[in-house]
């Protein structure tokens, strides 16, 4: 089953997704945040090429597991979403993906400029993976 991940920013989307059988996540593209049309058309092709069976959306949430109002944000970014989609539209607590894709980058020796480009691809992907290693049994979202 191919899943689709999502790291929703202000001005950014990341996007990974995962192999046919859902076992490993891959970094595809970061979506520069248009008008919300425009974001959820592109996000609709990609999941109609990719034939997604889900779509996984990262949950901003605070150090304490809190929501905030970038939380809302997304929320209602999901909700569009799912309207806009035939496939199921989940939420994953994405707590310190960012943190971790700018780590990896950073051993992985990515100049800074490369590193603005990629970082929330890698992000997407770190969210996406957490989720499938949970839906195996791996992990919990708590």
């Amino acid at each position: 089953m191919r899943v689709l991940g999502l790291d929703v920013g202000e001005k950014t989307i990341g996007v990974a997704v995962s192999d046919p059988l859902g076992i490993t996540a891959q970094g595809l593209e970061v979506i520069r945040r248009s008008t919300l049309d425009q974001d959820l058309q592109q996000l609709v092709g990609l999941a109609a090429s990719y034939k997604v069976e889900e779509i996984v959306v990262g949950m901003p949430r605070r150090t304490d597991g809190s929501y905030g109002p970038e939380a809302e944000k997304v929320e209602l970014f999901a909700k569009a979403l799912q309207k806009a989609v035939s496939v199921p539209v989940k939420f994953w607590d994405e707590r310190f993906s960012t943190v971790t894709a700018q780590r990896i980058l950073l051993e992985g020796d990515v100049s800074r400029a490369k590193r603005r480009q990629v970082v929330d691809k890698v992000a997407a992907s770190i969210i996406l993976q957490a989720y499938l290693d949970q839906q195996r049994g791996g992990l919990t979202n708590e």
